[in-house]
């Protein structure tokens, strides 16, 4: 899409996109001097999220000390329960930071977006000659988060998820890591036959079940199907998408989720992961830091194991595409963006990576250029999944309203305790969604 054709579809003043539950300021004064000052670069982020603004600090102190001096780096902060309003209200004064954690909601995004608010950062990247340094799965999430051909915001995080297991388990009962669903199933009837609890999950929460769901649809129907739905062209209570939530509701009744799983909640899901409770264990790759944590992790990181979504035989989708999500993403304002906040953007592409995973273990969405000598054998195996990635898949309700969100991930755990039917489940998820 040329830049000419994205400004032609967006005449809409923000104020008339923004629209309902937008608070509005008008006639107040911008709450933060923002990007309209070219001789600083201002920062918003969320008041419990420092490792954006830490790193930024030590940039600032190293590698883009020459862009903190024509530009100092000024940061405001928010509580991340009101963040995406306080994001409304700057937006609506267009006295949006330089640079911004991105709204929560992909939805009020694509409101910036369709605004002109926000900076198209594929065309600053190829610009300066720094689009290889965005990874191909990370650049395939956030485009696909936005549904635009092009970047929006930056990967400060990238976090895949899968299977993670318990090596000596599967070995003491001759278990294969699965290829497919099918193997799946197979291995949870052998390890449930021998007395061990094949699945920790946090059924209270119920978003970890629901990722089975839709890993199970973009594997079987392709990587495409929620999509389909987000754009009204096929429902979740179509036959092919409610096989999905049944092939999960399957495994709560055989009781591959252990006992009581709605009241399991996520620590004490990765406690029975970690203590050799459970053999396998859905979780994103933020989990690292439990995992690499001695007081927590009893069974030891070398026992740890990473398995990809298993493939649906027949199915559409491929296992190399990564389920993943861009943790916190950070996006720039396009008003304000000078010379001075092009040349820390510079600075920040080309040096973030490398600086978050030597001072904070954070994997990025960033090529790494200097990785540490010591990373543990995890975090390795998530860089190289990452790198060798060609696109990735979004999680169940990445293109869904609020309110089916909330329905989806509330019914959750009845599908891991099997009191839900997969065609239940699916007819609450999408009236949820036409509801609005």
């Amino acid at each position: 899409m040329t830049t000419a054709s994205r400004r032609l579809r967006r005449l809409a003043p923000l104020a008339a996109v923004v629209g309902a539950g937008a608070l509005l300021l008008t006639g107040c004064g911008p709450a933060s001097s923002g990007s309209s000052d070219s001789g600083k670069f201002t920062y918003f982020g969320q008041t419990e999220n420092t490792t954006i603004i830490d790193t930024l600090t030590t940039l600032s102190e190293d590698q883009c000390a020459a862009e903190e001096k024509a530009a100092p780096l000024t940061a405001d902060k928010s509580a991340g329960a009101q963040f995406d309003q306080k994001l409304q209200l700057l937006a609506g004064q267009d006295a949006l930071s330089n640079m911004s954690m991105a709204a929560g909601t992909p939805s009020l995004m694509k409101q910036f977006i369709d605004a002109d608010q926000v900076l198209n950062l594929s065309d600053e990247l190829d610009e300066l000659g720094l689009t290889d340094k965005i990874l191909p799965a990370a650049a395939s999430t956030i485009e696909a988060l936005y549904g635009e051909d092009d970047m929006y915001s930056l990967p400060t995080e990238f976090n895949i998820e899968g299977f993670w297991y318990n090596k000596q388990l599967l070995a003491d009962n001759g278990i294969e890591v699965p290829a497919t669903w099918d193997d799946l199933v197979a291995a949870a009837e052998t390890l449930h036959g021998a007395g061990v609890q094949p699945f920790a999950a946090d059924g209270k929460d119920g978003w970890p079940i629901t990722r089975l769901v839709g890993n199970y649809i973009a594997r079987d129907i392709g990587p495409d199907a929620l999509k389909a739905v987000a754009d009204g062209d096929a429902k979740l209570t179509d036959d092919e998408y409610v096989k999905a939530a049944d092939a999960v509701a399957e495994l709560g009744k055989a009781g591959y989720f252990g006992d009581a799983v709605g009241s399991i909640d996520y620590n004490a899901a990765m406690n029975q992961f970690l203590t050799g409770q459970a053999a396998f264990f859905y979780m994103g790759s933020w989990a690292l830091a439990n995992f690499n944590d001695e007081t927590q992790n009893t069974i030891g990181l070398d026992n740890i194991g990473y398995a990809p979504f298993p493939e649906v035989e027949g199915g559409k989708g491929s296992i190399d595409q990564v389920p993943a999500n861009v943790g916190v993403p950070v996006m720039f304002a396009e008003k304000g963006f000078g010379e001075n906040q092009k040349a820390w953007l510079d600075c920040i592409v080309s040096n973030y990576g490398d600086t978050v995973l030597n001072d904070s273990g954070v994997v990025s969405g960033f090529t790494i250029d200097n990785p540490p000598a010591d990373l543990p054998e995890t975090t390795q195996t998530v860089q190289q999944v990452i790198a060798d990635a060609p696109s990735s898949i979004l999680w169940f309700e990445a293109l869904f309203n609020s309110k089916a969100t909330s329905v989806s991930q509330t019914n959750g755990g009845g599908l891991a305790s099997g009191s839900l039917s997969g065609a239940d489940f699916m007819k609450l998820v999408q009236d949820a969604n036409d509801e609005g």
